[in-house]
């Protein structure tokens, strides 16, 4: 096999990745014991964990403690949504199409545009097929990306445009939108990508950059990295976005150490061809009874091959219909409501970190995420604040390493999770780690 492929031997395999993180030698496992003694060590290994739900957490930067009812839970488990797969036969799969198009209509409605996909991987996939689909409109290969954009999207954007001609202008990481964005706009771009809430929190206006887009010919790209926001602040389409990608994690999904979370695409009617993923409709039968079909469905497996708008082979269907159930039970009123308590929860904890001395609250207008800037290195802050059992955001620094003017940042996050014991016991700690 390795003489057929072209290599001398197994590490070849692994050239990419870099020497110094690969693991080497046997892991720290004995070779064989029982089943009962496998389930004993595992055991002993997870309760080196610091579990979200245990401790005063507020973690975010693209991913979100919220509450999740457990009715979700309940009905995404029943065998007929946790078993399905792929409506390859939209006439005996009306249940998971019909949940599908109501997903989508959620979607469309929640971020202002006109049609929405039936979901992608997740947040920074969604970005990543949004940056190609702009090249595709536009016939050019030039992407802004602002400094607004989450470290970790901007790699994936990157990742997907490697092997491409795709030209990519990354601007410096910013803590609010700066105004030379719109300066980089010329006839050569295909797309602006502009996240909203910022990776360091603050809301962006999008209607000046949507403008100065639109008169280069160039298509606005919104990111959405905390969906609940859009409870409370307004959509990007009606701030001018051609394209929105989001990430749904935070309504019925849950942390999941990661993963799987839920990726929302939606963009304008007259761009609907060339959006990757798939697209269910709803039609009328031979009977004249209402019924759900795969409407679009342009991928590499169903015989596009190479002209497929993406290599996108699934959709987070189980993921998408937590999403869809949490959406339904709160229903508008609810959203805004619980929009509503995310952003005070927020602005009250930034007001009682803010009156330790030295403590600087970079973030000007926020939904329930913002920055401060401390008198020690973010990343020694939140180790310390750990130590005494809170778990107190992501130091700015580990997201961009090579950015030493955010060492001393630290990005916070404050959901409907968090209670007054939480605020309390974290302002408590942070002034134990300043003194």
């Amino acid at each position: 096999m390795l003489s057929t492929i072209g290599v001398d031997n197994i590490d070849d395999l692994f050239a990419d990745i870099p020497e110094d993180v690969r693991f080497k030698g046997p892991l720290p496992l004995p070779r064989h014991v029982g089943e009962l003694e496998v389930e004993r060590i595992l055991s002993q290994m997870a309760d080196k964990n610091v579990s979200a739900s245990t401790v005063p957490f507020f973690i975010g930067a693209g991913a979100y403690k919220h509450h999740v009812p457990a009715s979700i839970d309940h009905l995404i488990q029943r065998s007929e949504f946790l078993t399905s797969y792929t409506p390859y036969q939209p006439e005996i799969s009306q249940g998971t199409l019909q949940y599908l198009f109501e997903f989508q209509s959620q979607v469309a409605l929640l971020t202002g545009m006109e049609v929405a996909n039936a979901s992608m991987y997740d947040g920074s996939t969604a970005c990543g097929e949004a940056v190609l689909m702009a090249h595709r409109v536009t016939k050019r290969k030039k992407a802004i990306l602002s400094g607004t954009l989450h470290a970790q999207y901007r790699a994936v954007v990157k990742n997907l445009s490697e092997f491409s001609a795709h030209e990519i202008d990354a601007l410096a990481p910013a803590f609010g939108e700066k105004a030379d964005l719109i300066e980089h706009i010329d006839d050569q771009t295909s797309c602006v990508v502009v996240q909203t809430p910022g990776v360091y929190g603050n809301l962006t206006n999008l209607t000046a950059i949507a403008e100065a887009a639109h008169a280069k010919g160039a298509l606005l790209i919104a990111v959405v990295p905390e969906i609940v926001s859009l409870g409370a602040v307004t959509p990007p389409g009606a701030m001018g976005a051609d394209i929105v990608v989001a990430e749904g994690q935070s309504l019925g999904v849950g942390l999941n150490f990661g993963g799987p979370y839920v990726g929302l695409f939606a963009c304008k009617q007259k761009y609907i061809r060339q959006m990757p993923g798939r697209i269910c409709g709803e039609t009328i039968d031979a009977d004249g009874k209402r019924g759900y079909v795969l409407t679009l469905s342009a991928r590499e497996q169903h015989i596009r091959r190479e002209k497929a708008t993406s290599n996108i082979c699934t959709n987070s269907g189980l993921c998408a219909l937590a999403f869809s159930i949490h959406l339904t039970l709160l229903g508008e009123k609810g959203l805004r409501q619980l929009a509503a308590i995310n952003h005070a929860n927020a602005v009250k904890l930034a007001d009682m970190l803010s009156e330790n001395p030295g403590v600087e609250l970079l973030s000007e207008t926020f939904f329930n995420e913002f920055t401060l800037k401390t008198p020690k290195p973010g990343i020694e802050v939140i180790d310390q604040l750990a130590k005494r059992g809170v778990l107190g955001g992501v130091p700015a620094q580990r997201l961009e390493p090579d950015r030493p003017e955010l060492a001393n940042a630290i990005i916070v996050a404050s959901t409907e999770v968090n209670t007054d014991l939480d605020r309390a016991a974290y302002v408590k700690a942070l002034k134990e780690v300043l003194s």
